[in-house]
């Protein structure tokens, strides 16, 4: 049965001049409605593997980013416009505030991707990130039918892109405080960094060709992609290795060097290609392994920590012995301590060594939390899981944030937290959540300068500021805030888990190294899952739901090992995909819960 696609309903549009779109608009093109919330790491990927088709299927391919969002601060359209701005979205978004385009085409998971043909059916449905291949294969076999039917039609689509910005600074994401007393700012937009002046505004010079690219060489020619975190080695590592700062190269995957003296860039760590692999705690040459948007770096124990929020993971990087490997996390997205193996994490985004060296703190952005790791066991200071957020003060306990992005450890023990989408500055100290400053658009850092002043990068206003001298803590209570993606319900005692997965046309599963598929399975909080937590190597896995229990988070993470079928040297392929799927726990509902796997 064919099912036509449910009309275009929201808001308001981006990209597309005041108009407003409909399917019919659309009638002879091929459209990809693109599932996204602007906090979501796996939605900024998919941006990314998006860019390509864009270009190659420009004639008959039409992108709609339709933005249902988590977090409360991305329902302000305004929010949502700096950030269609900040990733270089380059096709018209629907802003779908209620989620109501979500539920009709039956999201349950961002990203979302819904595949709509020239005659105005719906014809697939693509949950989570890595389906650029499998798109590139349905939209062939899309092109040519519908060639052939006639019902093709080629030309430009209704794309229309924004006015050029003219500010100094566009979406700074981290800033740095040199030697000399400038400011070193990943000027995030532009694909570059620049030099400020102690004052934070005058321009002394850009390191970057100021346009998305990836290229080693001097400050006029080198490539970045959208960088976000900057790091500046000890003295004595700087004279051994040759580059003075480390710098995440966000969407290129990679860490780069950047030696002061010459602006010249290199690249250190990573191949550029994104990470698609197993977790793996040991020592790699660093430039032969992939890495997954790298959003912050520091100094810690000897070492370099990446913030890896593209797996929900801290790596390390050694730059004396040019290696790298995991740190924390097992790249389960989710909130639990300890071991730092065995730990959860979610988007670690800012990173921040305390004065004694003893502590590294961080924020993970999508569980809203303050985290730190002290004798190699992951502490968590502030945060509940991944759906719990707001502006509350008060005990550590009981405060909450919302999707903070940076922070600073200050020299007395407290912490100074850059709480994004609150648009505020909170301290943490001696147990207590204060507010610092408030009104703020997006703030994405704190830093601390030459002078002993307190920086913040304002990233929505694109400039840093200062906090006034003897900042005070004031109290401010913005309540808690609920997410309001739909809970699927399930039923109460025994129910069926089962991933769907077949291997793509000219593959098979792959054995040659013992088992080709496994599950995982936890949940948040872990008292939901009275049977069926843990790993197997079955598709299929008996749960039992506690009723005792109302609602949820499982935590399902399946891959499956899959090679060339019947060829002399067989390529091999690992799908793997990683779900947050909230439940309510209903007698009444459903005993079976299934999941797709898709193949990449």
């Amino acid at each position: 049965m064919r099912v036509r696609a449910p009309e275009l309903r929201g808001r308001g549009w981006l990209n597309t001049g005041g108009k407003e779109l409909k399917l019919a608009d659309l009638r002879g093109k091929i459209v990809v409605l693109d599932f996204w919330t602007f906090c979501c790491i796996n939605c900024l990927h998919v941006l990314d593997e998006l860019r390509p088709l864009e270009q190659k299927y420009a004639d008959v391919l039409t992108i709609i980013g339709v933005h249902s969002p988590k977090f409360e601060h991305e329902k302000d359209p305004d929010a949502l416009a700096a950030a269609v701005e900040r990733y270089g979205v380059e096709h018209p978004v629907l802003d779908d505030p209620q989620l109501e385009m979500w539920q009709q085409y039956t999201a349950k998971a961002w990203p979302t991707l819904s595949v709509v043909d020239p005659e105005g059916y719906l014809v697939a449905s693509m949950a989570g990130e890595g389906h650029a291949e499998g798109l590139t294969r349905l939209i062939e076999q899309i092109v040519a039918e519908h060639d052939a039917k006639g019902t093709l039609h080629r030309g430009d689509g209704p794309y229309v892109p924004p006015l050029p910005s003219k500010t100094a600074l566009r979406f700074p994401g981290k800033a740095l405080a040199l030697p000399g007393g400038s400011l070193l700012v990943s000027d995030s937009a532009r694909h570059s960094l620049v030099e400020l002046d102690a004052d934070g505004e005058t321009v002394l010079r850009r390191l970057g060709s100021g346009t998305r690219g990836r290229a080693d060489g001097g400050p006029a020619t080198a490539g970045f992609s959208e960088p976000q975190g900057l790091c500046l080695l000890p003295t004595k590592v700087a004279e051994q290795v040759g580059y003075d700062v480390v710098v995440a190269d966000t969407v290129n995957h990679l860490l780069r060097g950047v030696r002061l003296e010459t602006g010249e860039v290199t690249t250190i760590a990573g191949t550029g290609r994104q990470w698609r692999s197993t977790v793996d705690f040991h020592a790699h040459d660093a430039t032969s392994v992939d890495l997954s948007s790298p959003w912050d770096v520091a100094y810690y124990d000897g070492r370099i920590v990446i913030a890896m929020a593209g797996i929900h993971q801290l790596w390390w990087f050694d730059p004396i012995r040019r290696t790298a490997g995991a740190y924390a996390g097992t790249t389960v997205e989710a909130l639990r301590d300890g071991d730092l193996e065995q730990a959860w994490l979610s988007q670690p985004s800012g990173l921040s060594v305390s004065a004694d060296d003893a502590r590294l703190w961080f924020v993970d952005s999508e569980t809203s939390a303050l985290r730190y790791i002290e004798d190699d066991q992951l502490h968590t200071a502030a945060g509940q899981g991944l759906f719990d957020f707001g502006h509350v003060d008060g005990p550590a306990e009981t405060a909450l944030l919302q999707h903070p992005l940076g922070l600073c450890a200050l020299p007395d023990g407290s912490v100074l937290i850059a709480d994004t989408y609150n648009g505020a500055i909170r301290r943490y100290a001696d147990g207590q959540i204060s507010t610092v400053e408030a009104g703020l658009a997006e703030p994405s850092d704190v830093i601390v300068a030459a002078d002993g002043s307190v920086l913040v990068v304002e990233s929505a206003a694109h400039r840093l500021i200062r906090l006034a001298p003897g900042a005070v803590d004031s109290l401010v209570d913005g309540g808690r805030l609920s997410v309001e993606r739909p809970a699927t319900p399930i039923s109460s005692g025994d129910v069926t888990l089962e991933i769907l997965f077949t291997p793509p046309p000219g593959q098979k599963l792959d054995e040659t190294y013992g088992p080709s598929t496994r599950l995982e399975v936890s949940a948040s909080p872990p008292e939901l899952l009275l049977e069926g937590a843990g790993v197997t190597t079955s598709l299929v896995r008996q749960l039992v739901i506690n009723r005792a229990v109302p609602s949820g988070v499982l935590q399902v993470v399946a891959q499956a090992a899959t090679c060339d079928a019947d060829v002399e040297h067989a390529a091999c392929h690992l799908a793997r995909q990683d779900w947050g799927v909230p439940v309510t726990v209903d007698d009444a509902a459903s005993d079976r819960l299934a999941l797709a796997l898709l193949a990449r």
